[in-house]
């Protein structure tokens, strides 16, 4: 059990840029999910994909920031009141029951300051798309260094720049109404 703690906890503390390359060394086609796979039966060689494309950066963002929210819901889980969830299971609730209807209500702001972090953690992070899907710039940041790196083209990376700041603005705005709602208005 200690082993797998340390393991979960360890993409805490790996920097994005070492992320990426160990995701391309891991997701590519020969690369040792595939060899894994091959070794032990479930594929055949010939029928090995690479997930180096838009399935990989997502692959890799799971990797990178599940522990992070994880540790925020399970801090937010561990000051829960007990008897509430306890009052529910000795009136017959099972524990899918208690979970939906006790727990994740009670732990829903600390899910949606997780899901904020890092939804902002993704819009600034510029490395993981280049490493793992560099053949095709689609993601806005990429888009953006592609823009000025090759084609000197300024307008278009600041407008590019504006839609990625409003879109994080909305997100701002939404997790700052909620804050208000549950808090009441500042005095």
């Amino acid at each position: 059990m200690a082993a797998l703690r340390w393991l979960y906890r360890w993409p805490l503390f790996i920097p994005f840029v070492v992320a990426g390359q160990l995701m391309r060394t891991f997701l590519a086609k020969n690369g040792m999910m595939n060899n894994m796979l091959v070794g032990s039966g479930v594929l055949d060689p010939m029928s090995t994909t690479s997930f180096l494309d838009w399935r990989g950066i997502v692959i890799t963002f799971v990797w990178k920031q599940t522990p992070f929210a994880a540790l925020l819901v399970a801090g937010a889980m561990a000051s829960l009141d007990r008897s509430t969830m306890e009052a529910a299971r000795n009136l017959g609730a099972g524990r899918v029951r208690v979970l939906l209807e006790i727990v994740v209500p009670q732990v829903a702001t600390t899910l949606m300051v997780a899901l904020i972090l890092s939804y902002v953690v993704m819009m600034s992070v510029l490395s993981v798309p280049l490493m793992i899907n560099a053949q095709t710039p689609t993601m806005l940041t990429v888009d953006m260094a592609w823009r000025i790196n090759s084609y000197g083209d300024y307008p278009v990376a600041n407008a590019l720049g504006f839609i990625s700041y409003a879109m994080t603005a909305v997100i701002a705005w939404v997790y700052l109404r909620q804050g208000i709602r549950e808090g009441g208005a500042p005095s």
